[in-house]
């Protein structure tokens, strides 16, 4: 662990992320995959052999991000027309679009926290006004966690994604401090960390990995998981 400089009590707020830091994307959106392939053998049996695995899925979403820069900020915008494109593409019918993003979002609100997420949200909510800022399309209500949260900010209705500093500010005017008096936590040291710094915040860098710390200004402070955080803060 970094030497923290965390100056508690400072913070009026907290920010936190949601993907790799609340719980694991990866076997999430893995699992919405499989289930939006699953729905395609039945329900676009063309775009399924044309698509025959998770990773032709993905490579086609991946393939939108630079199709359509106007939607970087919007991951439900993206994989919606990744898979209407992956239809048309087929020769299925594109609106199928549209129930199947359906059945891939729902799917992709199934995450498993982490052991010690419920725990720590809890005791941070009892402390302090929590902002959930992500770039996901995560929906902290669907997800069973929104009593924890004042508000949850994402990219695609701002507009813009961490680690620009309009997302963080727009994250302290929602709970009325200013960006200075907020702590953000992170999984990512750059869209978080850095982004929060950078914002004016105070960032405890989430990283269970130990990576290095990739710039020369450290966090507030670094721990190696949630508990931790609690630990730090108690």
């Amino acid at each position: 662990m970094l030497t923290p400089s965390l100056d508690i009590p400072r913070i009026r707020a907290i920010t936190i992320d949601l993907d790799d830091t609340l719980w694991p994307i990866w076997p999430t959106i893995e699992r919405a995959e499989a289930v939006l392939l699953q729905w395609m053998t039945e329900h676009a049996p063309a775009t399924a052999r044309l698509f025959q695995s998770t990773e032709a899925l993905r490579a086609i979403r991946n393939q939108m991000v630079n199709l359509r820069p106007d939607l970087q900020h919007d991951l439900s915008a993206l994989r919606r027309e990744s898979i209407r494109l992956a239809l048309t593409q087929a020769g299925d019918d594109g609106a199928l679009a549209e129930p199947a993003f359906d059945l891939f979002f729902a799917e992709r609100q199934r995450v498993t926290l982490f052991d010690d997420a419920h725990e720590t949200l809890a005791f941070l909510s009892s402390r302090y006004p929590v902002v959930a800022v992500s770039n996901g399309n995560a929906d902290i209500h669907k997800v069973g966690i929104g009593h924890y949260f004042k508000d949850s900010l994402s990219a695609s209705v701002l507009g813009v994604a961490k680690p620009d500093a309009r997302i963080f500010q727009a994250a302290a005017q929602a709970v009325q401090v200013q960006p200075h008096e907020v702590l953000h936590v992170g999984d990512d040291a750059t869209l978080d960390a850095r982004g929060a710094m950078d914002a004016g915040m105070q960032a405890v860098w989430l990283n269970p990995a130990e990576a290095a710390w990739p710039y020369d200004t450290p966090p507030h402070a670094t721990v190696s998981s949630l508990t931790e955080l609690c630990r730090l803060l108690a």
